[in-house]
């Protein structure tokens, strides 16, 4: 199964190309499990919220990926994932995105002068100095929190939480992300691929480690995709998946929903917020009409709030 083509001076139509999907599989003989997603309108309206530039725009745009692959293996509606990195010494500071029930969202704070200093030296030590990157899991059926902290070393932002699985979960994992822009245009494209060993996904994993027979064999395979078939409109999340695992005696494909920008400022958000502090404090925050304008950092939307 293929998509149209789709030239870089045309807009990308998330209704007929396959953008801003994510494809869920598993390899049950194997004992693992994955997800495939390509953004492309969703990412591109993410990103215009702020005049990010290049370099910038590729770390965030990383970041979604993952966010979108990660936020997607989550079950229960209402659940969400936070991916927020803080640093100091390199050009960003702070970034944050979420998930929550297919809408992904994302932010990150920079500093101008020196990202124009980067030059061609953009590795992730470049980009935020030392920091780390913290991965909150918020259930929303047992109203319980998860957070794993691992610190911002590695290639790059992919490496970061593959040592997250590693450390904090026990999980054998392999990220792939791809990302291309032209000007204003960019999409991008990523692979998360799982060991669960000796149960069911769900269950308790025994002897989960990087050298299971199993696992050496599934990493092999997944680790084969090329940076173009993530990016590659023209080849389907199917086919490219049945490029990797074609040889595999089963392989369980199950579409998830489409994926949006999810912005959830509102007015009434931001009136709850208000309402905790002080009058005094709330005084001084409104302007000449009454109203405390506030500028939400996801959407670039300036809210005033009667509060």
């Amino acid at each position: 199964m293929t998509g149209p083509i789709v030239r870089d001076d045309e807009p990308l139509r998330q209704d007929d190309t396959g953008f801003d999907r994510v494809l869920a599989f598993t390899l049950p003989l194997r004992h693992a499990r994955g997800r495939v997603v390509r953004l492309g309108p969703v990412l591109e309206t993410v990103l215009s919220a702020h005049d990010y530039p290049t370099p910038v725009k590729h770390v965030l745009a990383e970041a979604l990926i993952i966010t979108a692959l990660m936020g997607s293996l989550l079950k229960e509606p209402g659940s969400q994932l936070t991916l927020q990195a803080q640093a100091k010494g390199g050009a960003i500071d702070l970034l944050v995105c979420d998930y929550r029930d297919g809408e992904v969202r994302g932010y990150l704070r920079h500093d101008p002068d020196l990202v124009e200093r980067l030059e061609e030296d953009c590795s992730l030590e470049a980009m935020f100095g030392t920091g780390y990157l913290a991965i909150t899991f918020d259930l929303a059926v047992t109203n319980e929190r998860y957070q794993g902290i691992v610190p911002l070393e590695g290639a790059s932002l992919a490496q970061v939480c593959e040592d997250y699985f590693a450390r904090s979960e026990q999980i054998p994992t392999l990220i792939r992300i791809a990302v291309r822009s032209n000007g204003q245009r960019c999409m991008g494209g990523g692979l998360i691929v799982q060991h669960f060993p000796d149960g069911e996904e769900g269950k308790e994993r025994l002897h989960a480690k990087e050298d299971h027979p199993e696992w050496e064999h599934v990493a092999v395979l997944a680790s084969s995709v090329r940076r173009e078939e993530l990016l590659d409109p023209v080849l389907s999340m199917e086919g490219l998946l049945w490029r990797l695992f074609h040889e595999e005696e089963e392989v369980r494909v199950e579409p998830l929903l489409l994926l949006q920008r999810g912005c959830r400022c509102s007015v009434e958000h931001y009136q709850s917020v208000l309402s905790s502090f002080p009058e005094d404090q709330r005084a001084e925050m409104r302007d000449d009409d009454g109203l405390v304008p506030v500028d939400c950092a996801f959407c670039s939307k300036i809210l005033r709030i009667p509060v």
